[in-house]
């Protein structure tokens, strides 16, 4: 009979994959300690029927809310970007039209968020097929290459993407170029675009004899049967019109003039979107006065990457308060469903007993969640408002939101100071009311990060 002999390397096998399993013994440990309370099966069958949020709704903190700001930015309207990822679009474009309304006192004013968005998608096409031009000697399996095919096309964006798509295809006013259903519901029509994104790329990788000139010729001809396809989701771009503004009886209030899209931002708005605002991080994970550079996250090829100086909650909120007084309005982004008590429009730390559901304690802190992937910049919106104390601190704030008129607290969300500091992440402010230290700070040369870093996550 054949004898097996155990050596003492495959008993230490043995045994250290029995302490990392779980055993049955383990098993019964743990069963063993499991008592529910009175209080705990009462949990458990209301979770069993309910949403955790639904039950961890802390009832002590369903008062009245305070809506009283006070420093506000006026506002006229509410946006909905419906079923989109496009907030960020729709934030830096409520920047633009609050500037617009206040200066030129208009009755309402929104512009067209489809067709920006059209040449988004354009230009983020060419971005990546022009990525893996760049990158097709590289394998298969590289770092970069498989975030690019990971990531062809995205509904989401930053300011910086706004900035770099209005300086170079200008503005238009909403009813010129209206919105369609691919644009409101852009998950319904975006993954066949990436999938011949990805068919495209895989053509220019299969080249590997093929000279810059011939790719470039390929590319372009990729690109002309793209165009192709967001003409039949979105429309074809307008490349004249006429407008003028209107009253409140929809009469107008001037002759109306005929523009194109670059003629009507120089006319009415000619800001410097590109060089006039800087974009304010609060990343505890990294070190604070300094800035950084995110590889690939830019919405054109000849555009800007996503660059941001790094700075303490306590600086951006002298930033912020200092635009409110003034009459401007941020593009705010933050992690936008924690704690939010999404039918009052309120974000508050106190709204939810978690803890109490699960008798557990969440104890990461800003940066723990941040490391873990657990938090990050989910949504953007318009900031607009403050309330100050006597001394001159921040109580809470309010955002505009792009959620429709009837979503929180008649479109908006008001948190609480505390939430700001949590939650909050991205602030684009005009230079102008930056300190001299954020300036000084902001022309450093930055560190560029990788497209997969944590802190990459564009605003939906």
């Amino acid at each position: 009979m054949k004898q097996t002999f155990i050596t003492a390397s495959m008993l230490c096998m043995a045994l250290t994959a029995s302490a990392q399993d779980i055993s049955a013994d383990m098993l019964q440990r743990m069963a063993s300690s499991h008592k529910l309370t009175q209080s705990e099966r009462a949990i458990r069958n209301a979770l069993a029927a309910n949403s955790v949020a639904s039950i961890a709704l802390n009832q002590d903190n369903q008062v009245e809310q305070n809506t009283y700001f006070s420093h506000s930015v006026p506002s006229k309207g509410i946006t909905d970007q419906k079923s989109s990822g496009r907030c960020w679009m729709f934030t830096g474009l409520n920047v633009l039209r609050s500037k617009m309304i206040n200066q030129q006192n208009l009755e309402g004013m929104e512009f067209s968020q489809n067709y920006l968005f059209f040449y988004d998608q354009l230009e983020k096409a060419n971005l990546f097929l022009q990525a893996i031009i760049d990158t097709r000697k590289k394998d298969m399996t590289d770092q970069t290459v498989v975030w690019l095919f990971q990531n062809p096309l995205s509904d989401g964006g930053t300011f910086t993407g706004v900035a770099d798509l209005v300086a170079k295809y200008g503005l238009v006013p909403k009813g010129v170029m209206s919105e369609t259903y691919a644009s409101n519901n852009t998950s319904s029509f975006t993954p066949y675009l990436k999938r011949k994104l990805r068919e495209y790329a895989l053509q220019l990788r299969d080249n590997p004899k093929a000279t810059d000139k011939s790719l470039l010729q390929m590319k372009e001809k990729m690109l002309t049967e793209f165009y192709h396809m967001l003409v039949l989701g979105f429309g074809e771009p307008v490349k004249e019109f006429t407008w003028a503004p209107k009253d409140s009886k929809g009469q107008y209030t001037s002759t109306p003039k005929k523009y194109t899209p670059q003629s009507f931002y120089k006319e009415h708005l000619n800001i410097d979107l590109q060089n006039d605002y800087i974009m304010l991080m609060n990343d505890p994970t990294r070190e604070y006065w300094k800035t950084y550079e995110i590889q690939y996250d830019r919405h054109t090829y000849d555009g800007h990457n996503w660059l941001y100086l790094n700075v303490p909650m306590e600086d951006v909120k002298e930033c912020a308060i200092a635009s409110i007084k003034d009459g401007e309005m941020m593009y705010f982004s933050c992690d936008v469903s924690k704690f939010l008590d999404r039918t009052k429009g309120w974000s508050d730390l106190a709204n939810f007993n978690y803890d109490d559901i699960f008798g557990v304690k969440f104890g990461m802190d800003k940066a723990q969640r941040i490391k873990s992937f657990d938090s990050g910049s989910t949504h953007a919106m318009t900031l607009k408002a403050v309330d100050l104390d006597a001394d001159g601190k921040p109580l809470k704030w309010e955002v505009e939101n792009s959620w429709g008129a009837t979503s929180g607290y008649q479109g908006h969300i008001i948190m609480t100071d505390e939430w700001f500091d949590n939650y909050m992440f991205r602030l684009v402010i005009n230079k102008k009311y930056a300190s001299e230290r954020i300036l000084k700070a902001s022309q450093q040369k930055p560190t560029l990060l990788p497209c997969w870093d944590p802190m990459f996550a564009s605003e939906e």
